[in-house]
């Protein structure tokens, strides 16, 4: 009998502040080109997508400012640069999306999440229109309302 290694599972990093700061209209699922290092790294989840965007340039998607702490036990001969810009691999079809998109005012592609899909790691990124400050006063309105129903029915609930 073959033993098989446990796969990781779940979401590695999410970028709660693109949900916060944009009206996220399209999301597309990318791989990244890595290095050895960085998915012993990933693995051990030492990862941050907070200020990270995605550049489109040259008919290519780079992720910039996604965070990859090395580990301690890394090699010493391998230089490990935690901020470098990675590159997202996308079909030509979700590039062409993606800058047809990016081009209308007001829209950026942003990084939303970092997970593991089988034995790839796979980054969700998204087309986003900037939010406001009155558009975040409103969102939040809005769930803090939605929360009261929710916890009001549940009481209803109970009391039944």
């Amino acid at each position: 009998m073959a033993k098989h290694k446990k796969q990781p599972q779940g979401t590695i990093a999410l970028n709660k502040k693109a949900l916060h700061d944009y009206f996220v209209e399209q999301r597309m699922e990318a791989g990244i080109a890595l290095a050895g290092w960085e998915i012993k790294s990933l693995r051990a989840g030492k990862a941050q997508l907070v200020d990270s965007y995605v550049l489109l340039k040259d008919g290519e998607a780079w992720l910039m400012g996604c965070h990859i702490s090395p580990l301690t036990a890394a090699s010493t001969h391998v230089i490990t640069d935690p901020t470098r810009t990675r590159k997202l691999l996308l079909n030509r079809n979700e590039l062409d999306k993606l800058f047809s998109g990016v081009q209308q005012k007001g829209y950026t592609c942003v990084a939303l999440a970092l997970y593991w899909k089988k034995h790839l790691v796979k980054c969700e990124i998204a087309l986003g229109k900037g939010k406001k400050d009155y558009d975040k006063r409103h969102v939040e309105k809005e769930r803090d309302s939605n929360r009261e129903m929710q916890r009001a029915l549940q009481d209803r609930k109970k009391a039944i």
